[in-house]
């Protein structure tokens, strides 16, 4: 077992999530990853996609990585810099709403191929 977080067969069960985690998809992501990748009695990595790699492998130190990431607790979103600023009106586009399109001054034609 390498620290704390060696998953089991079972990692991937909403039980056996900690409440702690505070991305419930990327901890069941590298859950199942860390369950894949378990070593064999030669400390050599079950996978497959590893093909005889010793164990720790990469993709099980990145699941490890994951599990920890998703216990962090997630950052404040930032500041919304555009809010106050004339022309910003539209929280979904971020397009100004007070704004039309300039007029033209000749009528275009439209013709047949």
């Amino acid at each position: 077992m390498r620290g704390d977080l060696f998953m089991s067969e079972a990692s991937t069960d909403r039980a056996d999530r900690p409440a702690e985690v505070t991305d419930p998809l990327l901890w069941g992501l590298s859950a199942a990853v860390a369950d894949a990748h378990q070593p064999d009695e030669d400390r050599v990595c079950v996978s497959p996609s590893c093909v005889g790699a010793a164990w720790p492998c990469a993709a099980w130190n990145n699941a490890q990585e994951g599990l920890r990431a998703a216990r962090a607790p997630r950052p404040a979103p930032p500041a919304d810099a555009t809010a106050g600023e004339p022309g910003r009106g539209d929280p979904l586009t971020g397009w100004s709403t007070d704004l039309l399109p300039a007029a033209r001054s000749e009528t275009l034609a439209v013709t047949a191929a």
